[in-house]
């Protein structure tokens, strides 16, 4: 039996960082500050973010990511075994700025070298409330293959990538995920750029000219989560967020689910997903038709990316056009992403954020009931 979100509305987890957060963090990277000065100062800034959650009514509760710079480079070099480079902006043509892919390398056995999250996961718990759910947030380990394919892991750690590289990754991850259940949590979220990167032509062409076949690894990385989710500890809920780009506000994927759907949906052991639906980017809602029962589809139909506000007729029309394909009760409604997947946050205003958040919580109670 899957776990349950804790309400029909949710979010995905980042938020803007307060102006004398980033001013914090520019003064630890001058030498200003220590790290542990950085941290009271982050201390402060999540206090704050959880109150303000809980405030709008929500139930499931974050850190608002405040102690990341980026959501995957934090959590993946911090696993033995992994190197990765610090992203670049780069400018397009048109003006606009993209934040060119990092750089993941495995280089070594992958490992669980320390508790990742467990510090952070303890500080948010002591802040949340009775009656809400403390949720953390981590990359997918996909991401540790499917930036750099084959050419990107060691061939001396792995001379072959199936099981072995499969299996490690997996048990780093179930490691992780057993020192956060000892501490409470009973909430993770996996953030998985590449599922809906396959479901962009240029990206499914860029994985052929890697050597991997586009149609062959949506159902390669289900069986990779499942070992996954077969060392998750009993109780603990765990969903996975497609994120198709949020970096201040841009994107850099489109394309319709139907590519990665079956293999997303039906082949998955995991709770929930977190779908970003926001615009026609995401395409039409025929691929939930794959969700089995027991799973819960999030649809992520209010856009983070700018500040226009959606209306409510939209968005329970839109709940209704989904809900042809997939069960009304397995549905529920959020955000399509964080408000500020990196640092740098995007083209949205503080209270933006609230509005957004409350239009998310009035609907779904409309639809589906308090």
């Amino acid at each position: 039996m899957s776990a349950q979100l804790p309400a029909r509305y949710d979010h995905v987890g980042s938020f803007l960082r307060p102006a004398y957060l980033l001013e914090a963090r520019a003064q630890k990277a001058s030498g200003h500050i220590t790290p542990e000065q950085l941290r009271l100062v982050e201390d402060k800034a999540i206090t704050e973010i959880v109150k303000f959650q809980e405030d709008v009514g929500l139930k499931s509760i974050t850190d608002g990511e405040f102690r990341r710079t980026y959501f995957h480079i934090d959590f993946l070099e911090q696993l033995g075994g992994v190197k990765t480079d610090i992203p670049v902006t780069i400018r397009k043509p048109d003006g606009t700025e993209e934040l060119a892919p990092p750089v993941i390398r495995v280089i070594d056995k992958v490992r669980h070298a320390k508790n990742i999250q467990l510090a952070d996961f303890e500080y948010l718990k002591s802040q949340v409330s009775a009656g809400c759910t403390p949720k953390v947030s981590i990359p997918s380990p996909t991401m540790l293959h499917f930036r750099g394919g084959r050419a990107g892991i060691s061939k001396e750690a792995y001379p072959e990538l199936d099981p072995a590289f499969y299996d490690d990754v997996a048990k780093a991850y179930g490691d992780e995920l057993r020192s956060l259940s000892a501490a409470g949590c009973n909430y993770v979220q996996m953030d998985d750029t590449n599922l809906a990167y396959l479901c962009d032509e240029n990206m499914r062409e860029a994985a052929r000219k890697r050597g991997d076949d586009p149609n062959e690894l949506p159902h390669r990385y289900a069986a990779f989560i499942n070992k996954v989710v077969a060392q998750k500890p009993p109780g603990m809920l765990l969903a996975m967020h497609l994120c198709r780009g949020n970096f201040k506000s841009t994107h850099a994927a489109a394309g319709n689910y139907e590519p990665v759907a079956e293999a997303l949906l039906k082949e998955m052991d995991l709770d929930a997903y977190f779908l970003e639906y926001d615009d026609d980017r995401s395409g039409d809602f025929r691929p939930l038709r794959f969700l089995p029962k027991g799973k819960t589809v999030v649809l992520g139909l209010v856009t983070t990316k700018f500040g226009e506000m959606e209306t409510k007729e939209t968005l329970k029309r839109r709940i209704g056009e989904a809900a042809q394909y997939a069960p009304l009760d397995q549905l529920a409604l959020s955000p399509q992403c964080g408000f500020s997947s990196t640092v740098h946050g995007n083209n949205i205003a503080v209270e933006a954020q609230r509005a957004k958040l409350r239009l998310v919580i009035e609907t779904a109670r409309e639809v589906w009931g308090d």
